[in-house]
């Protein structure tokens, strides 16, 4: 089922099978990967009186792999580590039940509903609402630190076993390979940037290499500040998408920018936080870098494999334009030197 079909009376009708009736006020809110809805209920039986419905990207995920970040989810609520986890659904008990709806998880938490368009699979949750956290504040930093620290002292508990395990060389050589095989970089562009990129990634996974072994726990996966939401004075996250078996600095690298010393003060304030949970292992330093040049490839790669939706088209026009790669070409030697000159 593609997302063109997904109309407003799709939406509502998705909630009434679930129990949850709209009384038809729906916003869209921002993502590019999936399309979420917040969507006003007629009343607040269900405790809630707004929710929010997230309607998976087709083929991103299994089920499987939804319904293990939804445990996961339910898992750190229960531990009281700030998160917004799925709602336990249900069918509507009106005696409106709809043939079409199966819901996964225990307990059920993603609704797979087949109509004339195709299946489309959901999840709602209760609104989060919050600001960025301010990284300028050394206190700030320490209480992230310690969220995150919270975060993974659950995730440590047990591995995932469908979510996507973080490997930078299958991941960096697939995601090269999907540029080169696709045919998104210019002839008169790509061997200056294939050749940075190749060059780039052999020093990532030279880079890995050395920090073995190396530990890995279920993660956050994507802990940039978008991601991460302050509320109450304290931060929370209101999405696990992406959550993902890796080394803990995976989410702590991208709450870090500046010159090196600016990210390596406020790696420190970070690390004093995290700390109080769990220890660190400094060779985890040294990945820094890597993933950052990891994550922009995969970037690329990412835009490449969804341009057949038109969304990305009109959000991202530079994409594929001669600037475009070499910007890349110049941002991929500038982390090679960078990864040579680590840790942070």
């Amino acid at each position: 089922m593609n997302f063109h079909h997904l109309d407003p009376q799709q939406v509502l009708q998705s909630l009434d099978a679930v129990g949850l009736r709209g009384d038809g006020r729906i916003l869209q809110l921002n993502s590019y990967e999936n399309r979420v809805f917040q969507v006003f209920l007629e009343d607040a039986a269900s405790g809630h009186d707004v929710v929010v419905a997230k309607f998976y990207r087709p083929g991103r995920w299994s089920s499987a792999q939804i319904v293990e970040e939804h445990g996961f989810a339910l898992e750190l609520a229960a531990a009281e580590v700030p998160v917004v986890p799925p709602l336990v659904l249900s069918a509507a008990s009106d005696g409106g039940a709809d043939a079409g709806l199966q819901l996964h998880g225990e307990p059920p938490t993603l609704a797979c509903r087949s109509t004339a368009a195709g299946e489309h699979r959901y999840t709602v949750a209760a609104r989060g609402a919050g600001r960025e956290p301010e990284l300028e504040d050394p206190a700030a930093l320490r209480q992230l630190g310690r969220f995150i620290g919270r975060l993974h002292t659950v995730g440590a508990r047990r591995p995932f076993e469908h979510r996507h395990h973080l490997s930078a060389r299958t991941d960096g050589r697939a995601a090269l390979q999907l540029l080169i095989d696709g045919g998104f970089v210019p002839d008169t562009d790509k061997p200056a940037w294939h050749d940075a990129a190749r060059r780039a990634l052999d020093a990532v996974e030279t880079a890995f290499d050395a920090a073995e072994p190396l530990a890995t726990l279920r993660l956050h996966g994507d802990c940039h500040l978008g991601n991460v939401l302050w509320r109450e004075g304290a931060p929370h996250v209101v999405d696990l998408d992406d959550a993902m078996q890796g080394p803990a600095v995976q989410d702590l690298w991208m709450l870090v920018s500046g010159d090196h010393a600016t990210m390596a003060q406020q790696l420190r304030h970070l690390l004093e936080g995290y700390e109080q949970f769990r220890d660190f292992d400094d060779r985890e330093r040294g990945l820094i870098e890597p993933l950052r040049t990891l994550r922009m490839l995969r970037h690329s790669a990412w835009l490449a494999a969804r341009w057949v939706d038109p969304t990305f088209p009109l959000n991202f026009p530079f994409f594929g334009s001669a600037a475009y790669w070499n910007q890349q070409t110049a941002q991929l030697r500038e982390q090679l030197q960078l990864i040579q000159g680590s840790p942070t």
